[in-house]
């Protein structure tokens, strides 16, 4: 039987944990990721959908909205304003590869927030808006 290298249970083991890690980063669990940094400067916060539903709506700068480009059914595919850029659905549901990158969502997240509010969402907003979106059913 052939000796196998000094590294090889380790490297196993490793490997072993790949989905495991891959599987952490969900909309659930950015979810609640945003809440539990929400409530270090409010105790009292709980995600809200409606809030969210809310700020998804609300028109920031230049009359922009999260729904002009996302549609006002972020289960269906939407367009950018401006480039005419398709954008996939927003929701989980409609679009499993949606919020399982947390720093692909803080990117997204950083960039629309100044584009649409002129700042940055707070871990409260953001919470928010990701309890909306994990609501949506196509």
């Amino acid at each position: 039987m052939p000796k196998l290298p000094r590294q090889t249970p380790l490297l196993a083991l490793l490997l072993g944990l790949l989905p495991l890690h891959a599987g952490a980063q969900s909309a659930a669990g950015l979810l609640e990721r945003y809440s539990e940094e929400a409530r270090r400067e409010a105790p009292a916060y709980a995600a809200s959908a409606a809030r969210g539903e809310a700020l998804f709506h609300q028109r920031g700068k230049d009359d922009w909205r999260c729904a002009g480009c996302h549609t006002d059914k972020p289960v269906v595919a939407g367009r950018h304003l401006v480039t005419g850029k398709p954008i996939a659905p927003l929701a989980p549901a409609a679009n499993p590869e949606r919020f399982n990158d947390a720093a692909r969502a803080e990117k997204w997240f950083r960039r629309n927030c100044k584009d649409v509010f002129e700042r940055p969402c707070s871990a409260a907003e953001k919470g928010d808006l990701l309890a909306y979106l994990l609501e949506q059913r196509p």
